[in-house]
């Protein structure tokens, strides 16, 4: 039987932001204090038994999200200064960023969460 590990970090960050053409408060700016969980799974570990080390992964997403969005207006940067700066487009730019720049061995990025409350979270993966 061939098993397959999943492991999981999480970040937060706080930004603002406002929705383009949202007919409701969020079209004014406000802000939050965003939640990122990244799923990457793998098919092996390595000699001691582990698939990644959660400080090391839980530092190289900090290092691409946080240097990026971390108390920053999103509507005024790339891509959000041309895209609304959704919940569903703020975790697919993490999605991408992270398939781009984190490279871990023998791992894969499956999923992104992005919690905006508490309550409220998208979670993006490809198809």
């Amino acid at each position: 039987m061939a098993i397959r590990y999943t492991v999981s970090t999480e970040i937060r960050f706080s930004a603002s932001h406002a929705l383009d053409g949202y007919k409701g408060d969020c079209a004014r700016v406000h802000g939050h204090n965003w939640v990122v969980r990244v799923y990457y799974e793998f098919d092996s570990l390595d000699d001691q038994g582990i698939a990644v080390d959660y400080r090391e992964l839980r530092g190289m997403v900090r290092d691409v999200v946080c240097s990026r969005f971390d108390h920053r207006h999103l509507n005024d940067i790339p891509p959000f200064d041309s895209v609304n700066p959704t919940s569903e487009a703020i975790a697919a730019e993490i999605f991408r960023l992270c398939i781009e720049q984190i490279r871990i061995e023998n791992g894969t990025l499956a999923e992104v969460e992005l919690w905006e409350t508490a309550a409220d979270m998208v979670r993006v993966r490809e198809q």
